[in-house]
């Protein structure tokens, strides 16, 4: 009997303890316009006091710098200086958020140039670049790696995002309806926006399991929406409940994943699809509810009660 409890004893010890999964919440835009329910800077007061009340240590805001000059962006500055007190970082999402696949590299690259020129040196400023819509180009693979190669030159590392559900379409669908009268079921609302981020996190970190053979430390996209600072808790809250820990972009930023360039045949798109791609992972290889043909639609029949 001895040697059998034993064997066990080996045997267990010999079992790797299932991975942790961890994530690192983002949010781009920033500031962004209003949404449907208060303004950009009540918002970022909402959202400063839920991720301290969610016990985030770290969030990183991607700053698009041009919309500093826009009015109906609040006071900007002072909700960023505000974020950073808040122990959050910031980062850079360029200056007037153009597409790669729309202007040449070099142009593409001033632009980026630009915002640095505000952003380096504040406080909280961490040296990333995320592009405006994930996209490095598209098909155009001199343009992407041109625009790479300019990034190592400038000390600039990629932004990437691993994870992500479209939550700017929520919020858009959301500020719509308010405007047009519609009533919204808000626990619907927020049913919706914590369901679709912590399914796309799972789908995602089952997908760079299949991928790398490890689960990284992912890096979610999200929005500084409204809809954002009223749910994020929830959102957290959803994410542990599920065994995800989160950490501070810092620890996200700093996992082996960053070194890394897929070579696709089109680019855009989170780091995961992409590396899923490049290894010949079938499609589909993003989360469902970023495409907007379901995920409209169930926004309508679930918050607004309409009908298919």
């Amino acid at each position: 009997m001895r040697w059998l409890v034993a064997l066990l004893a080996c045997l267990v010890a010999a079992t790797p303890a299932a991975a942790q999964k961890r994530i690192a919440l983002t949010f781009d835009d920033v500031p962004r316009n209003p949404g449907g329910f208060m303004t950009p800077d009540a918002r970022a007061k909402l959202l400063v006091r839920a991720l301290a009340k969610a016990r985030v240590k770290q969030a990183a805001f991607f700053v698009t710098v041009g919309n500093l000059e826009k009015p109906e962006t609040g006071d900007g500055a002072a909700n960023i200086a505000r974020y950073v007190r808040a122990g959050h970082v910031i980062a850079n999402h360029s200056f007037a958020h153009s597409r790669l696949s729309g202007m040449a590299a070099a142009d593409y690259l001033a632009d980026i140039d630009r915002a640095e020129g505000w952003l380096k040196g504040r406080p909280g400023y961490r040296p990333w670049f995320r592009y405006p819509f994930l996209d490095e180009g598209g098909k155009d693979k001199a343009k992407r790696d041109a625009v790479r190669e300019g990034l190592r030159a400038r000390g600039l590392a990629n932004g990437y995002v691993t994870a992500e559900s479209s939550d700017w379409n929520i919020e858009s669908l959301a500020a719509a309806a308010k405007k047009d009268g519609k009533r919204l079921d808000m626990a619907a609302l927020r049913d919706l926006y914590v369901e679709s981020h912590v399914e796309a996190a799972e789908f995602y970190d089952a997908l760079a399991v299949k991928t790398l053979g490890r689960s990284p430390a992912h890096v979610m996209l999200l929005h500084e929406t409204d809809i954002a600072a009223m749910f994020v808790d929830d959102l957290v809250k959803a994410l542990r409940a599920k065994g995800w820990e989160i950490v501070t972009a810092d620890a996200a930023f700093a996992d082996p994943i960053r070194a890394l360039r897929p070579d696709t045949p089109y680019a855009q798109g989170t780091l995961t699809e992409a590396l899923a791609w490049e290894k010949g992972l079938p499609a589909p290889r993003w989360y469902e509810r970023n495409d907007l043909k379901i995920a409209t639609p169930l926004f309508r029949k679930r918050v607004l009660g309409e009908a298919e």
